[in-house]
C-alpha cells in the first residue's frame, strides 16, 4: 500500500529511493507491504511511522494498480491511498531524498513504472487526494 499525502498547499509528498536499493534514484510515494494479517489502513501508518516517523491521522483508498515487474512472473497489486498525517512535520528514514511537488510537476520525476498511472491521474487531476474538510 502507498500513500498520497498532500499538504495544505495541494503539494504531494514523493520520496527518492536510494542508490543502494532496488531501481536506484526511482521517486515514488512512501508506502510498502503488507506484513501477514494486517490491515491495509495498519500497514499503511506502521510503514509511514518506519518511514517518515508520521503518524497517520486517517486515509482513504484511491487507486488500485496491476503490476508485473520484468524480473518476476508475479502480478503485485498496488493500492494507492490518500493519506493525512497527524502533524506534516516528517523525519525520512529511507529515502535519498524527498519533495513536495504540485501534481502537474510529477511527470517531471523518473518514477518507478508501477507508478505511472497514478502519476498520469494525478497530474491531469482525474484523481485528486485532497480531504472534503466537512467530513469527519
Amino acid at each position: 500500500m502507498t500513500a498520497v499525502i498532500e499538504r495544505g498547499d495541494r503539494r504531494l509528498l514523493i520520496g527518492q529511493r536510494r542508490r543502494g536499493d532496488t531501481s536506484p534514484l526511482k521517486w515514488e510515494f512512501p508506502g510498502g507491504k503488507l506484513r501477514d494479517g494486517e490491515t491495509p489502513e495498519a500497514g499503511l501508518a506502521r510503514e509511514l511511522q518506519e518511514e517518515l516517523g508520521a503518524a497517520l491521522h486517517r486515509c482513504r483508498e484511491l487507486a488500485r494498480v496491476t503490476h508485473r515487474y520484468a524480473d518476476t512472473a508475479e502480478e503485485l497489486e498496488i493500492r494507492f491511498f490518500a493519506a493525512e498525517l497527524a502533524d506534516t512535520a516528517i523525519q525520512p528514514t529511507v529515502f535519498e531524498q524527498v519533495a513536495w511537488v504540485l501534481p502537474r510537476d510529477l511527470g517531471d520525476y523518473d518514477f518507478l513504472r508501477a507508478n505511472a498511472r497514478i502519476v498520469a491521474d494525478l497530474a491531469t487531476g482525474r484523481i485528486k487526494p485532497g480531504w472534503d474538510f466537512s467530513e469527519p
